[in-house]
């Protein structure tokens, strides 16, 4: 087969790399950039390209290193700007994927090819015809969740060759592989930002905008925040408040308003109703047709742990979840992930416009 790798410089995707090369397929790799030389979304490209150069001449395969910053820029960047502009928080990550990797990339490269793959931790499974998203075998690099709002279409495109193997053997096999990588650390941070601090990409971009911030319980003034779109629900670091621990657990923006509650068991900072809004059943809707509750498991956040749930119908769009427990940090704008209940099969997410208790 024809497969197009999409390879980052890091050990994952040369993995997958060597697992294809060693199955006979024929490759051709990419690096797509996202941002130009001392750029925002650069993500260190220079570093990375020398990297994927030095695995392409490993297996003597060809590596273009294809620009997408416009597009980047565009469609999540400026997602990510108006999103937190709007007092919500946003999920970059699971943008890029869709509307970058498996969208801009699979329509001017990709389609030439018979698959594209990646150094996702995923799987997928087939049944009765239909190919879904599964969870990889290992749950703590699991990112199922950043691939949520993929298309069928783009399912059916892709493939994730290490998905079924937990990182420990994948860092095994790059050192048996004497990989050039082998050994180089995982990319931490905000991958979208690359070396950028965020804060000061949100100020560059926003400014700043001063407002209070009130404990909720008593409505008491406690400091000065210096913009709604530097915090989000769940915030523990970072408030410059004594006396804490302190929770962000709402931000109100018609009045520029942080309202903060005191202490680690504090019930303010959970919630177990999750209202979501604009669905995407990445495989159709395995509930179709069922009018009433369904039982799932579910993620509102970047975590190894599932939680379980009820998920009932509202409108076609709209659907509320309520947990079995309480769910820390529900954060309008960002995503709830929905799983079967073996916690198998990622069928897709929805937009959570609010929590309550």
């Amino acid at each position: 087969m024809k497969i197009a790798v999409l390879i980052s410089g890091g050990v994952d995707s040369a993995v997958v790399v060597h697992r294809l090369v060693e199955q006979g397929e024929d490759l051709h790799l990419f690096y797509i950039r996202i941002g130009m030389d001392d750029d925002e979304g650069d993500c260190a490209a220079q570093e990375d390209i020398e990297m994927c150069t030095l695995i392409a001449r490993h297996y003597g395969l060809p590596l273009d290193v294809v620009s997408l910053h416009q597009e980047y820029w565009d469609y999540v960047m400026q997602y990510a700007l108006r999103t937190v502009q709007a007092g919500l928080t946003p999920n970059p990550d699971v943008m890029c994927n869709r509307v970058i990797k498996f969208g801009f990339f699979e329509q001017r490269w990709g389609k030439e090819f018979d698959f594209t793959a990646t150094g996702h931790y995923a799987t997928t499974d087939v049944i009765d015809g239909v190919k879904y998203l599964a969870t990889a075998a290992d749950p703590v690099k699991d990112q199922t969740d950043f691939l949520a709002q993929i298309t069928y279409e783009q399912l059916s495109h892709v493939i994730f060759p290490i998905g079924h193997l937990p990182k420990a053997q994948v860092r095994q096999i790059a050192e048996q592989a004497h990989l050039p990588n082998a050994r180089r650390r995982d990319s931490q941070g905000i991958c979208f930002l690359g070396q950028i601090d965020y804060n000061d990409f949100i100020k560059r971009h926003l400014g700043e905008r001063p407002g209070p911030i009130i404990e909720l319980e008593t409505g008491r003034k406690l400091g000065e925040h210096r913009g709604l779109w530097f915090h989000t629900i769940g915030q523990r670091k970072g408030l410059g408040l004594s006396g804490g621990p302190w929770y962000v657990v709402r931000k109100h923006v018609a009045d520029n308003a942080l309202y903060v509650s005191n202490g680690y068991g504090t019930a303010k900072q959970y919630g177990r109703v999750l209202h979501l809004d604009n669905m995407h059943w990445i495989s159709g809707n395995p509930w179709q047709g069922t009018n009433g509750a369904v039982e799932i498991l579910f993620k509102n956040r970047h975590t190894p742990q599932l939680t379980k749930g009820v998920l009932t119908p509202i409108t076609q769009h709209e659907w509320v979840i309520e947990s079995a427990t309480d769910v820390q940090g529900i954060a309008p704008g960002q995503f709830a992930v929905i799983y079967d209940p073996q916690g198998h099969l990622c069928y897709g997410s929805g937009v959570i416009v609010a929590g309550e208790r």
